[in-house]
């Protein structure tokens, strides 16, 4: 009884929901979501977390390429790390395996990005004003 009193002493959980998932992530789809809905989530999570983490596969690669390009162009983001790699998936149960291409671009707040919203914020005030 003292062994099993010992093993269930020196037993260390971990949650492994928490630790794997990211809160400054953001899986995104080709087909689900408009273009600019990705956009404005991730300068969301940079608001909150400073950095955001978009990752893709497949042909959705292009959609995140394209979100990072126009956070970056507009200033609001640097890059940080980008990462390649190929992830075994099944089609279908019992299908046989597809190497599909990953992409995870990690993106910073840019040194404006503060100053940007601050703007970005203040204009869409002047326009609610003006249409009322």
């Amino acid at each position: 009884m003292e062994v099993i009193t010992e093993g269930v002493n020196s037993l260390n959980i971990i949650d492994s929901t928490s630790s794997s998932i990211k809160k400054n992530r953001i899986q995104v789809s080709n087909t689900k979501k408009p273009l600019f809905f990705y956009v404005n989530l991730a300068k969301r999570y940079m608001q909150q977390h400073n950095e955001v983490e978009l990752s893709a596969l497949g042909m959705a690669i292009a959609t995140v390429v394209t979100i990072a390009e126009i956070l970056k162009n507009n200033g609001l983001a640097v890059e940080k790390k980008i990462t390649t790699s190929t992830v075994d998936m099944r089609e279908e149960t019992g299908g046989r395996p597809v190497s599909k291409a990953k992409i995870e671009i990690l993106l910073g707040k840019s040194e404006k990005f503060d100053e940007l919203m601050a703007a970005a914020a203040e204009e869409a005030a002047i326009d609610i004003e003006e249409q009322s």
